[in-house]
């Protein structure tokens, strides 16, 4: 596996606590660079105001710290473009009940 398969799965781990889902399924992982042991991690959370802002950011970090061989990880919470349910996938959707 590679490291940026890897890191999707990692990130698969980091849940939303609010939604109960994880945050690639949220659609809230915008970008993901991997470069000589470095992550950047370009990501949002579904609204502007949520109280769970560094706990959420931070389970990314600790995530994707875990990979061996990544000796750095910076994640970046941008506002833009705006979150919206179009970002979920269709696991996210069915565990919220979009689709029966």
């Amino acid at each position: 596996m590679d490291v940026r398969e890897l890191a999707v799965q990692q990130l698969k781990t980091v849940i939303d606590p609010e939604l109960g889902i994880n945050v690639v399924d949220l659609g809230l992982i915008y970008d993901l660079q991997i470069q000589d042991g470095h992550i950047d991690v370009l990501m949002t959370l579904t609204t502007p105001g949520c109280p769970l802002h560094d706990s959420i950011a931070g389970g990314v970090k600790r995530a994707l710290e875990q990979i061996d061989g990544i000796r750095d990880v910076r994640v970046q919470v941008t506002w833009n473009p705006p979150w919206t349910p179009d970002r979920m996938s269709e696991e996210a959707l069915r565990q919220l009940g979009y689709f029966a």
